[in-house]
């Protein structure tokens, strides 16, 4: 379980930098992928996933409620794109794309948090002493 914590770590710190570095060029590809797949169900499926999965993998680990806030959101953003009425969704994603690059840059730094504080909670970035 903690190599899938290890990837989950890795794509919030990819994403993240993606945002910080780049924010317009990031969501120019995420424009790219929902026009060329519409379908957001198997998007929302895996945000569910990853979120049950963060809350499970992270038992013991240091900032546990952090990890149990983080992963119940992934699963009700995951159900909400699953389950939610297709004009809701779309109002939701087309207000997520239009945002300025200034609020991408506040998630992308939010991401990078998350990444290394979960990184520290699996020992990544300390040494034992």
């Amino acid at each position: 379980m903690p190599f899938l914590m290890f990837a989950i770590a890795g794509l919030w710190l990819a994403d993240g930098l993606a945002l910080l570095v780049a924010p317009d060029r990031a969501m120019a590809l995420l424009r790219q992928a929902v026009l060329a797949s519409p379908r957001l169900v198997k998007w929302g499926s895996v945000s569910a996933t990853l979120g049950l999965m963060l809350l499970v993998g992270t038992k013991g680990l240091r900032y546990q409620p952090l990890w149990h806030l983080v992963g119940i959101a992934m699963i009700g953003k995951g159900l909400f794109f699953l389950w939610a009425p297709d004009m809701w969704r779309q109002g939701v994603v087309q207000w997520c794309l239009s945002r300025d690059p200034v609020d991408y840059r506040i998630w992308g730094l939010g991401l990078c948090a998350l990444a290394l504080l979960l990184l520290d909670a699996l020992g990544w970035l300390t040494s034992a002493s």
